[in-house]
């Protein structure tokens, strides 16, 4: 920009104090600081820097003049040439001023220097220039100070010299390229196009032929973007103003507001928008609209396999809520997978998989035009692939698929599941039968074709076609077999009989004709003809395995043909056996059928190794226990009876077979069963004991007492004294016992258990004086001296002392020091016996002596650590607080002691954690059967906290277990008011007595 300095004028009469012209020395500007300058237009084109300059400023003009005249050319000169002739005008405008302007103190005296009378070192000058035109020293370097040609140092000149030297490049190129464009106006050859020095090559193509044209080669892309790596998409986070003002705008046009997108504006009545350079009508997307939505109708209806619509006019609305939008993820997907397809199809366009992997990207992808579209053009390119025209089909309606479906069986007739997918698609057995029929005149070895149209048949016409088809596929053994089931017994042994020509190789028809002949009942022919099967696969070579026979035979009985079955056990479940592991291979191939469920084969099995082995007594009791589990009550007594037979001396087959026809209510039978044991063991004790039992649980108990008087003569043993003691005494005869276990104990003297029960009854049974008392003391005492090491002599004996208060005898307090001191003696001859620790304590806590208790269990575990007797004693007896730290305990050092696990339970039970209890419960009675107190508390606790399912369900798995062991159990079990009772009834009296005893704490 050029400025130009301007006055401004005084008009007459005008706003500025009516003077006419400016007053002497007036400078524009200058009251307010504004200098004055001059610009390029003022100066005209600089010409070079001045060669001499005054440092006055008489020489101003002359300065400028030489600035303005001289040639130089640069640029940095003639700037500073101006900025030099501007600071000599300003320094001469301000002498001027200076002179013009009068001051208050008039003349300044000579010889007067400004500022020396405050100290201020003036210069020595004595001219007049006023304050910015001294050029003495006080002033060099004077912000306002003027700078003339002698300032300029060797760094001016050298930044004159470059910028010379540019100038003279720049000019040089300008010269160059004028004499150029001269030489080219010259030479009008030189100046021609580069299109024009091929105008020659460009004449010469009209004579190339189109096959010569045809054969250029395509010039590929070699940029250099095709050989750099890739670089990862660069995303730009938005600003958050940016994402807010397109929330806003989309949270209203969601809602139907009347804003729009940025750069539209909308017409009031809501019926167009217009956006710069064009307008829309929201009528036309109404309508737009609307189409698509007939378009998709449409579609619905011709992609319906029965040709009606499938859209369900009550959950279309919902259908489309439901549908799922593809995010851009996905889209990015489908578009990878379709340029990686792409590329597959143009690498190998005859690779079937490939177009169809195409299509049903299309497909997922929701264009289903798209998707047909390429799977018709992969069947052009693979007109041999099957899995193509088979996808055509399934992509298109059902009209269309039957026209495709056609093609592809006229391009290959002999592919089998074209004409399947045919035949489906038809809605009439008729129709359906045509496309069988014609598929079998192309493809008449076809068994799929053949199962297919047969399928359709009746009865009737499915053997006419199962004739025709044994004759064109004789090597199916599942024609031959269906031909057979459905002709009459002596047809299909005719049709099996050809069979066996053709197939002698194939065990299934040898099978067959087996099953047939059960069904006819004629089992010994059964067996002839696996027998027969056997040796002419042999014959043949047929390699089939001990394994692959034993399978048949579980399948023969799945089928049902038990006969059959036996028959391939019989006739095969020795080969390959050694001959010193044919029972133990025998027993286990029993146990593995028995697993899955295959009874009789296990049974076949079990009856040959029998025949094989029949005095080995552990597979009649694995027989026996699988005919008392699988098998009926007379096939238990014909095995029972059979055991007994070959096994006469072995006891228990007897005893067993007696006791279950005396369940069964064959008293009569028992009876004489037991007889017959007599005969074949007349000194048997355990056939003794049945038989006594036997009459005993009858109600005979006359009978029963003969038996035992017998019994006592014939074979005098312990347990025969002891019973018939025990009899006696359950009819109130206790003198009459007494002299039984006297009699007993003369000739058995260390059999402890006469002892106890001698104490017993005259300790209970006895009327309670002193006399009784000593009795029960002596047979105690005696016991004692006998069975040293009995500690239930010695607890029993403990107990009597302690109750002598009862008999009046004695104090109760003298009565526990007696018994503690026989407690000390049997822990002195029986050490680390938990039993008697466990009785001490509970001797002490019935006495009142809670701390002696507490330090005689603290002994205990000393001595005995791993006793679960004792821990969980000392779970149930300690304080609430304590009894979870001492459960831990308790678990880490017994983890499978049931009666711990049985302590923790009822912890959790008292605690109301039911589902906890619930399961250490069961985990006790797994462990120990035979723990009756364990299944008694599981009883109890679900009768408190369970169901009428899961009592019935415990009192069953009780009454299987026949637990006969526990403390509890065995104290109310063998109490003689429940001499007799079940054992659901011991169950339950021992629950009650469990929770009457939780009541009372």
């Amino acid at each position: 920009f050029h400025l130009q300095q301007t006055t401004m004028s005084f008009r007459p009469g005008g706003s500025r104090g009516g003077a006419s012209q400016a007053p002497k020395g007036y400078i524009p500007g200058l009251g307010r600081g504004a200098a004055g300058f001059v610009t390029q237009s003022d100066i005209g084109p600089a010409t070079g820097r001045p060669k001499s300059a005054t440092a006055d400023g008489a020489g101003g003009d002359d300065a400028a003049g030489a600035a303005t005249s001289s040639g130089t050319g640069s640029r940095a000169a003639e700037l500073r040439a101006a900025k030099l002739a501007m600071q000599k005008m300003q320094k001469a405008q301000s002498t001027a001023a200076a002179a013009a302007a009068p001051t208050p103190f008039g003349e300044a005296p000579a010889g007067y220097v400004a500022g020396a009378g405050r100290g201020f070192g003036g210069s020595t000058h004595t001219n007049n220039d006023g304050p910015t035109g001294s050029s003495g020293p006080a002033m060099e370097g004077s912000l306002f100070s003027g700078k003339d040609e002698s300032q300029f140092d060797d760094d001016d000149d050298e930044a004159d010299r470059i910028y010379n030297a540019i100038d003279e490049r720049m000019s040089s190129k300008r010269r160059k390229h004028n004499n150029e464009g001269n030489n080219n106006s010259n030479n009008p050859s030189s100046s021609s196009a580069i299109g024009d020095q091929f105008r020659e090559l460009k004449e010469k193509l009209a004579d190339v032929t189109e096959d010569e044209w045809a054969a250029i080669p395509d010039v590929g892309d070699h940029s250099l973007r095709h050989k750099q790596k890739r670089r990862e998409d660069v995303f730009t986070p938005l600003t958050d103003s940016l994402l807010e003002s397109r929330s806003k705008l989309n949270a209203d046009a969601s809602a139907g507001g009347q804003n729009a997108l940025a750069g539209t504006a909308q017409v009031m009545d809501g019926t167009a928008t217009s956006t710069a350079g064009f307008r829309t009508n929201l009528s036309g997307l109404a309508e737009a609209r609307s189409t698509v939505m007939s378009m998709s109708l449409d579609k619905m209806s011709a992609d319906s396999a029965s040709g009606q619509t499938t859209v369900d006019p009550k959950g279309y609305l919902t259908s489309l809520s439901s549908t799922k939008i593809a995010s851009a993820a996905d889209v990015g997907d489908v578009n990878k997978a379709r340029l990686l397809l792409k590329s597959v199809r143009d690498t190998n366009p005859k690779h079937a998989p490939g177009w169809i992997a195409a299509a049903r990207v299309e497909e997922a992808a929701g264009k289903t035009a798209q998707a047909r579209k390429l799977i018709m053009e992969g069947c052009e390119v693979c007109p041999d692939s099957e899995d193509v025209w088979l996808e055509s089909a399934r992509l298109h309606s059902q009209d269309q698929a039957k026209t495709i479906l056609a093609a592809a069986a006229r391009r290959m007739p002999n592919a089998v599941k074209i004409y399947l997918r045919a035949a489906d698609l038809e809605h009439h057995d008729s129709t359906k039968k045509a496309v069988l029929r014609k598929a079998l005149e192309a493809n008449p070895t076809s068994v799929t074709l053949w199962k297919a149209a047969i399928e359709l048949e009746d009865a009737d016409d499915a053997r006419v076609l199962l004739s025709v088809a044994v004759e064109k596929i004789p090597h199916s053994v599942e024609m031959w077999l269906a031909l057979a089931r459905l002709e009459t017994y002596d047809n299909a042994r005719k049709v099996l009989n050809k069979a066996r020509k053709h197939l002698p190789t194939e065990r299934a028809v040898w099978i067959a004709a087996a099953k047939l002949e059960e069904s006819q009942n004629h089992g010994e022919m059964v067996d002839r003809i696996i027998d027969k099967a056997v040796r002419s696969l042999d014959k043949h070579d047929a390699v089939v395995t001990r394994a692959q026979w034993l399978k048949e035979a579980e399948a023969a009985e799945a089928s049902g043909a038990p006969l059959t079955s036996a028959a391939i056990v019989k006739c095969t479940v020795g080969r390959g056996v050694d001959e010193e592991d044919r029972q133990r291979t025998w027993a286990d191939d029993a146990n593995a059928s028995l697993s899955r469920n295959a009874v009789s084969t296990a049974r076949a099995i079990l009856a040959h190794s029998l025949s094989s082995f029949p005095t080995k007594r552990s597979l009649w009791l694995q027989a026996v226990d699988l005919e008392r589990n699988h098998g009926t009550p007379s096939s238990l007594d014909e095995v029972l009876a059979a055991a007994s037979e070959r096994l006469p001396r072995t006891e228990i087959f007897w005893l067993v077979r007696a006791k279950e026809n005396w369940l069964a209510g064959e008293v009569d039978t028992s009876r004489n069963i037991l007889t017959e044991a007599f005969k074949a063991n007349p000194d048997s004790e355990p056939v003794w004991l049945a038989a006594v039992k036997l009459e005993w649980e009858t109600g005979e108990i006359e009978r029963a007492r003969v038996l035992l008087s017998r019994a006592r003569e014939r074979a005098p043993t312990a347990r025969i004294f002891m019973k018939s003691a025990l009899l006696e005494r359950e009819c109130k005869h206790p003198d009459e016992a007494v002299d039984l276990l006297e009699q007993g104990l003369q000739k058995y003297p260390t059999f402890s258990k006469m002892y106890m029960m001698g104490g017993q009854i005259c300790s209970e049974d006895l009327p309670k004086n002193k006399d009784s008392l000593d009795k029960a003391r002596k047979f105690y005492q005696r016991g004692l001296q006998k069975c040293p090491n009995n500690v239930v002599l010695w607890c029993l004996a403990s107990q009597l002392e302690e109750n002598v208060a009862d008999y009046g005898v004695g104090s109760a307090s003298a009565g526990v020091t007696k018994a503690r001191s026989l407690l000390e003696l049997a822990r002195l001859k029986n050490q680390k016996n938990p039993e008697l620790w466990v009785e001490a304590i509970r001797l002490e806590r019935r006495a009142g002596n809670d701390k002696l208790a507490i330090s005689l269990m603290a002994r205990a575990l000393q001595e005995i650590p791993l006793s679960g007797l004792l821990l969980a004693e000392n779970i149930t007896t300690s304080p609430r607080v304590e009894q979870k730290s001492k459960s831990a305990a308790a678990i880490k050092k017994c983890p499978d002691d049931p009666r711990v696990i049985t302590a923790v339970a009822s912890l959790f039970a008292a605690e109301r954690k039911n589902d906890k209890a619930r399961k250490w419960f069961e985990r006790a009675v797994v462990l120990d059967p035979d723990m009756g107190d364990s299944w008694a508390k599981l009883y109890a606790f679900e009768l408190d906290a369970g169901t009428k399912d899961t009592q019935e369900k415990v009192k069953k798995r009780c009454i299987s277990a026949e637990p006969t062991h526990g403390e509890l159990w065995c104290k109310i079990v063998k109490s003689m008011s429940n001499r007799g009772k079940t054992v659901a009834q011991n169950l339950d009296a021992v629950a009650q007595s469990l929770r009457d005893k939780m009541r009372l704490n």
